[in-house]
């Protein structure tokens, strides 16, 4: 079975709001979205998500999506919910009931490595379970904020029960696992990068660098 290369989207088009420093580097052009949507059309291995809730995710995405009969996942902060620029909950709705899926990014986009057990708990379980009420059915699936996690935080996944974890650490997964990784796509990518991350993963140095990078996350 070959395994699953996952995508990560973020902002599209000219944000609504004030960025955080350096999120500029993650809002894409919808002509970069549309050219990754075309692509991952022909590739059915190739997973689609889109973190943080966004507006954009229902103004622009979704339509996208809907145009080539495609599914992503679409990973809401919580805590942002109502916040202008952000998804309210009718948005997180209508998304889910287009037949997407929706999934947690915890309360409030912080880095999970090094929280306190309450911050933790907060973060995942309490996090999906305000989730679910806006929903009103499970949610089963979490992505970490940065792609930050460490052997603590997953233990704290686990325990509220999600069936995937997704990360950023730009390797392929097998459609199955647990911990799946996602690589990230960047304003500065242009057609040929985002070939390159579609047609397979890291080889060679940079993979064996990339795999020991995520054991030690498992393990510190």
């Amino acid at each position: 079975m070959r395994k699953m290369v996952n995508l990560v989207f973020h902002g599209i088009d000219d944000p609504p709001r004030q960025l955080e420093p350096g999120e500029e580097r993650v809002w894409v052009t919808s002509r970069q979205l549309e050219f990754a949507l075309d692509s991952v059309a022909e590739h059915p291995w190739v997973g689609i998500s889109f973190d943080d809730g966004n507006a954009s995710d229902l103004r622009i995405a979704l339509p996208s999506l809907a145009q080539r009969n495609l599914k992503a996942i679409f990973f809401i902060t919580v805590g942002r919910l109502n916040v202008p620029g952000y998804l309210d909950p009718h948005g997180v709705r209508e998304l889910s009931r287009a037949g997407m899926v929706i999934g947690c990014h915890g309360m409030t986009h912080q880095r999970w490595r090094g929280l306190p057990a309450v911050r933790l708990r907060e973060e995942t379980l309490d996090a999906k379970n305000a989730l679910e009420q806006v929903l009103g059915h499970a949610v089963t699936t979490v992505a970490c904020p940065y792609g930050s996690y460490d052997r603590r935080s997953l233990f704290a996944c686990r325990q509220a029960g999600y069936r995937h974890v997704l990360t950023c650490d730009r390797l392929s997964s097998s459609p199955d696992a647990w911990l799946q990784h996602r690589s990230m796509i960047f304003r500065h990518h242009n057609a040929a990068g985002i070939l390159h991350i579609i047609d397979g993963e890291l080889h060679g140095l940079r993979l064996i660098r990339q795999r020991l990078r995520v054991l030690l996350k498992h393990w510190i």
